[in-house]
C-alpha cells in the first residue's frame, strides 16, 4: 500500500489539498500498479519558521515572502 506524506505550509484549501490528492492518486496508480482505495496521502501542516531551503527559513526568505505570507507564514522584513 503507498503510504505519503506530504508537508505543506499552512493555508492551502480543502479544495487544493483534494486535487493534488487526486492528481498524486492517479499518478500512483498508474507508475505503481497500487489500487486507487490503496493509496493513502497524509497532509502535515508546517510553519514557516520550521522549513529551510537552502539554508534558510522560509520566513525569512525574500525570494518566498510573497507565497509565506499568502499561505499564512510571517516574512521577514
Amino acid at each position: 500500500m503507498p503510504n505519503m506524506r506530504v508537508e505543506l505550509l499552512p493555508g492551502r484549501t480543502v479544495d487544493q489539498r483534494r486535487r493534488f490528492a487526486e492528481l498524486v492518486t492517479d499518478a500512483a496508480v498508474e507508475a505503481l500498479g497500487a489500487r486507487r482505495q490503496d493509496v493513502r496521502i497524509m497532509f502535515e501542516e508546517v510553519a514557516a519558521d520550521f522549513v529551510a531551503n537552502g539554508g534558510v527559513l522560509a520566513s525569512e526568505d525574500a525570494d518566498r515572502a510573497g507565497q509565506v505570507s499568502r499561505f499564512g507564514g510571517t516574512p521577514a522584513d
